[in-house]
């Protein structure tokens, strides 16, 4: 996120774009909510008219995958009828003129017959934005998972330049991250392209810096394989071990079975999680590690706040903290890491090496935690990017994008469209919360979720057993018949291993991430 939680208080209008904030961040969604009954303005762009888009001013119910010729077409309007910030644009800003010219055609009518909305709804939007400063833009995985998701996100940052609600409070992007530790996760360094702090592998200095700290040599200059890349090889047997550290990938990945023929590929496989889960069966060696109440360190939420974390009950059995299980093997590589806890790991290597980090150490974290950028340990931390137009590339870059349909669209044979996301009651592939009885009671079982009118269409009523197919899978489930979903789109989740959504996702990813397109693959129905 580039700005924080306690500004949605204060906020004037918040557009809400890809994200079930009150089912997939419920926390997050109370502040929203909140900051509406006060009197702020929402704007919610989802294919289905979910919850939180009941308390918006308006609900726009744009079609799976065309975020990018509606924002497009924003833009449009606010260029044609000159509603964006222009003194902004032109102090903070560049390639303005590529903006323009690559949003010429996405006029409201040529959008419209894109989004499956009115031309006249896209201008509504436009000028509800211009009018009102700043405007908070909050996504989730609606945006990120498509084949695209990258051009999404890029095209959400030019909106926001554009409107001039960038580097001020009560703005921004926020991306809404999925788990408690994610944003800590990449801040580490759990990324091929970056070490700790987002220093790039490729910079000579930077890998001369950490060859240095860890007392190593010839550091890869490469950036390395993403997931995708990392389970074909496994097939390919250009990967031949595979180290998976708390992920359940044989229900998280699309299309399961491709996901099983890979992890049943492996010719030596390690698996580090806190319970057994579908992922483990593969496993040739398994550790058991501490879960987060069972370890001291950090959490670093999606504001950028890094937190601590001390454990409230003692690891079970020979459970371990994840770092001490990584010393471990590197002491079997003839590697003597010096630090014994994460506190010392945090504040001797973390800080040291991070500039970003370089002020949050233990004892100044006792508190409320730190917002990175924090660089010194005088430095109070940072509770927005981008003050006063400082960008990290100097000015602003604009870099329009172009629409593309998702990998796989609805047809004669397929005609629904799936998209997938989370329900509140269970958390991913419940390898967690499906151990919990009272959370089990409240949702006990999947069900594809479908419109009343395609459900009186096919003669199916709710509760009702049907069976959804694609080209790669079936599930039986029941249906939920619901006006939360449009007509010809279906709405599954990943919670429930029989009826998982990813026996029917789409192996298919964004060309830079590697992030799957879980939100749009073509389905059949069939009543049972």
């Amino acid at each position: 996120m580039t700005n924080s939680f306690n500004e949605f208080s204060r906020a004037k209008m918040f557009l809400i774009i890809g994200s079930n904030m009150t089912e997939a961040h419920p926390v997050a969604s109370t502040f929203v909510k909140n900051a509406v009954i006060k009197g702020a303005k929402m704007i919610v762009v989802d294919p289905r008219r979910h919850k939180l888009a009941e308390m918006a001013d308006l609900h726009v119910p744009v079609r799976v995958g065309s975020d990018i010729a509606f924002l497009n077409a924003l833009m449009h309007v606010l260029i044609a009828e000159k509603r964006y910030d222009q003194p902004f644009v032109s102090s903070f800003t560049k390639d303005f003129d590529k903006l323009a010219a690559g949003v010429t055609r996405y006029t409201p009518e040529y959008a419209a017959e894109i989004c499956g909305i009115s031309a006249e709804m896209i201008r509504n939007v436009a000028r509800r934005l211009s009018s009102v400063k700043p405007v908070m833009v909050c996504y989730t995985l609606g945006i990120t998972e498509h084949t695209c998701g990258t051009r999404n996100v890029m095209s959400i940052a030019n909106l926001q330049m554009l409107l001039g609600n960038m580097g001020l409070e009560c703005g921004g992007v926020n991306p809404l991250r999925g788990q408690n530790n994610v944003q800590g996760a990449c801040d580490m360094g759990a990324l091929p392209n970056v070490f700790p702090g987002y220093q790039r592998v490729g910079d000579m200095a930077l890998r001369a810096k950490f060859e240095n700290a860890w007392g190593v040599d010839n550091l890869p200059f490469a950036n390395g394989l993403m997931i995708p890349q990392m389970m074909e090889g496994l097939v390919s047997k250009k990967i031949r071990g595979f180290y998976i550290f708390g992920e359940n990938l044989a229900n998280t990945e699309p299309d399961i079975h491709k996901v099983e023929h890979e992890l049943a590929s492996a010719e030596f496989l390690v698996v580090q999680d806190i319970f057994p889960n579908e992922t483990t069966r593969f496993a040739h060696v398994v550790f058991p590690a501490a879960a987060w109440s069972e370890n001291d360190g950090t959490f670093t939420n999606s504001e950028r706040r890094v937190s601590r974390v001390r454990a409230a009950s003692p690891a079970p059995g020979i459970a371990k903290p994840n770092w001490w299980i990584f010393q471990q093997v590197a002491k079997r590589f003839g590697q003597q890491w010096p630090s014994n806890s994460a506190q010392e790991i945090w504040d001797n290597e973390i800080s040291v090496l991070a500039p970003n980090l370089g002020g949050v150490k233990y004892y100044r974290i006792e508190g409320n935690g730190l917002q990175w950028p924090c660089p010194t340990e005088e430095h109070p931390g940072t509770a927005y990017l981008h003050k006063e137009g400082r960008f990290t590339s100097g000015l602003g870059t604009f870099m329009p994008a172009e629409w593309t349909p998702p990998a796989e669209v609805a047809d004669k044979e397929y005609p629904w469209v799936l998209s997938t996301g989370r329900r509140l009651a269970h958390y991913h592939t419940r390898t967690q919360t499906g151990r919990c009885e009272g959370l089990n009671d409240i949702l006990g079982e999947e069900t594809a979720d479908i419109s009343p009118l395609d459900a009186q269409n096919l003669g199916i009523d709710h509760g009702e057993m049907i069976r959804v197919s694609s080209r790669r899978g079936e599930v039986k489930v029941k249906a939920k018949v619901t006006p939360e979903v449009p007509k010809g789109m279906v709405w599954m989740a990943f919670h429930f291993r029989e009826n998982n959504a990813n026996w029917l996702t789409n192996a298919v990813f964004d060309e830079i991430t590697m992030t799957a397109e879980y939100k749009a693959c073509a389905v059949r129905i069939e009543k049972i």
